[in-house]
């Protein structure tokens, strides 16, 4: 998911065998507005790139991102963000 255009457009430009395989899906969504679609299941990974609010430069919005996003996630799903290398995960555990 991301809430850029382009970006969606990209995704399923260069991963359209693993959309065409169904192991990928992608969507058009702010993060803050993430919510799962009628009969959409959770996900199991979820990766963040340049998102300010899960970086600490918003922190109200942050908390509202990881909710979201935590409740888009299977129980023992991850979330991942850039900041470095290795990625960075988070815990979102409920």
């Amino acid at each position: 998911m991301d809430r850029s255009a382009a970006a969606i457009r990209q995704a399923e430009a260069g991963c359209a065998e693993q959309i065409a395989a169904g192991r990928l899906t992608v969507r058009r969504c702010a993060v803050e507005d993430l919510a799962l679609l009628p009969g959409e299941q959770p996900f199991d990974l979820a990766f963040a790139v340049r998102v300010g609010c899960l970086d600490g430069r918003h922190p109200r919005e942050g908390e509202i991102a990881l909710r979201r996003i935590a409740d888009a996630l299977t129980p023992t799903g991850r979330l991942f963000i850039d900041g470095g290398s290795p990625l960075r995960e988070l815990d979102v555990r409920r």
